[in-house]
């Protein structure tokens, strides 16, 4: 049994998403940046990973334009990785994904990150290229990575933003 739960972020999850990003990345985004992911970018969609103490322990992101869903980040907490949940909160972006049209999904990834190259193979994605010299920090290479194979859309899903005709 789950001792945690997988839900939309939230603006009021922006500090332990910040927390949990600086935590994990040498060049981490602000926390601005997610507040504005959250207020301000219509395309932005962000999954939480929460204990059943309401903890939040990790967190992953999407933008969608039109059918096509961009991975920014997914991160978990140093004490939480290693527990799966990684691989669940990209299962869960990859179907929420789907549920609002997505038909492929990309990613970069840095070339020396060897466990998340596992987690998105895991999941159906494949590299199609690199990108030379694309992180800032160290001139490191990211992996360009898709994946066209996403499940079915639920057909019970939505959400505030669904567009009812």
């Amino acid at each position: 049994m789950a001792d945690y739960t997988i839900r939309r972020m939230t603006v009021e999850d922006v500090d332990a998403v910040h927390a949990i990003e600086q935590a994990t990345f040498a060049m981490p985004w602000s926390r601005q940046s997610f507040y504005e992911e959250m207020t301000r970018n219509a395309c932005a969609r962000y999954l939480v990973a929460v204990l059943d103490t309401g903890e939040i322990v990790g967190f992953a992101g999407v933008w969608v334009v039109m059918d096509e869903g961009h991975i920014t980040n997914i991160a978990v907490r140093a004490d939480h990785r290693g527990r799966g949940r990684g691989r669940a909160l990209t299962a869960a972006l990859i179907q929420y994904a789907a549920n609002l049209g997505v038909v492929y999904m990309t990613l970069e990834v840095r070339r020396s990150n060897e466990i998340a190259q596992h987690v998105y193979l895991s999941q159906g994605f494949i590299q199609v290229g690199v990108r030379k010299k694309y992180y800032e920090d160290n001139g490191e290479d990211a992996l360009f990575m898709v994946c066209d194979h996403l499940p079915p859309a639920d057909p019970d899903f939505e959400e505030p933003e669904t567009v009812k005709e």
